[in-house]
């Protein structure tokens, strides 16, 4: 049977990054896209349900003009661990043929979702793929890939809010915090 998670502050060991943090590495992440993709209208995809609060924040900060598009990719489930094997939920409405992409990630963990969008997208034809990700998780990389521009480098902790998830719990946080192991361990 399923445990209920019920999201309380008390499940949280300890805010790992502030609001405000957060928000002046979107801006900084923002300035680094206008200068890279000025006089361009490039396509930038939010890998759902995570990055969506990192996206929106982010694409509001530009500058540059956008169009926007979303896809769900999963590899967790209710897991605390990724399967390692990607799978494309919901698609892409728009085509990336001979755009320029900007894919936005929550999290670059095993490295197995960014291959799998780096081979997807580039093999639709897209022009060029950009990949920023709001927090980077070297220690858990199974896959020899990065981002393109990393916010923050984070050490192996489970951490929830600003989008990210338990059990889709506690995307809605302003911040980021540390999840007890008990919340997720049986």
């Amino acid at each position: 049977m399923k445990k209920t998670i019920q999201p309380l502050k008390e499940h949280l060991q300890s805010v790992y990054l502030t609001e405000e943090q957060i928000q002046g590495k979107v801006k900084e992440a923002a300035a680094w896209l206008d200068s890279k993709f000025e006089g361009k209208t490039p396509l930038a995809v939010s890998v759902l349900k995570g990055s969506v609060m990192f996206f929106c924040d982010l694409v509001r900060a530009m500058k540059t003009p956008v169009q926007i598009d979303f896809m769900t990719i999963s590899s967790y489930g209710s897991s605390s661990d990724s399967s390692g094997m990607p799978k494309i939920v919901m698609d892409l409405a728009a085509s990336v043929e001979g755009r320029d992409v900007i894919l936005v990630e929550d999290i670059v963990d095993s490295g197995h979702t960014l291959k799998k969008m780096r081979e997807l997208l580039n093999g639709r034809g897209a022009k060029s793929f950009t990949v920023v990700t709001l927090l980077d998780k070297p220690a858990r990389r199974q896959v020899d890939i990065k981002a393109d521009y990393s916010c923050f480098e984070i050490e192996n902790e489970f951490i929830v809010g600003y989008g990210l998830d338990y059990a889709q719990q506690y995307r809605n946080l302003p911040y980021i915090a540390i999840l007890k192991r008990e919340v997720y361990e049986d």
